[in-house]
């Protein structure tokens, strides 16, 4: 389990138990979905915009902290409670994701503490990785 590390960043919302932020596995950092929470936990209140902006810096927070960027994300999925949301979500995620990885984006039923969206993704780390 050495090539097996937990991430953490006191920039991003703490995770709740059993949660971690991120793992670092081999060449990848699989990032656990953020929701618009800031670092102290606290949701935040907003647009759809607003709250995407802040699961994608948790997101940047989380990567700097396992030593890589954000144009190293090779896949994401993002969750919507409605899907009448996309438009607006989908307008800060292009400023975010300007090297457009692989995308999924699904409408689910409910997410965790009531939140409107939920972003994880998957960064290759080539070799910038902390290890």
């Amino acid at each position: 389990m050495s090539d097996i590390k937990k991430v953490f960043s006191a920039d991003a919302a703490p995770p709740l138990p059993p949660y971690t932020q991120a793992i670092i596995a081999g060449p990848q950092v699989y990032v656990s979905g953020q929701i618009p929470a800031n670092s102290k936990g606290e949701l935040i209140e907003g647009s759809i915009g607003d709250k995407t902006q802040q699961c994608c810096d948790n997101i940047k927070a989380i990567l700097t902290a396992a030593g890589v960027g954000v144009d190293r994300i090779v896949k994401v999925n993002v969750f919507l409670d409605d899907m009448a949301n996309f438009a607006e979500m989908n307008e800060t995620y292009m400023k975010f994701f300007t090297h457009k990885p692989a995308r999924s984006c699904v409408a689910v039923k409910q997410l965790p503490k009531g939140v409107p969206v939920e972003i994880e993704c998957i960064a290759y780390t080539g070799t910038g990785a902390k290890l």
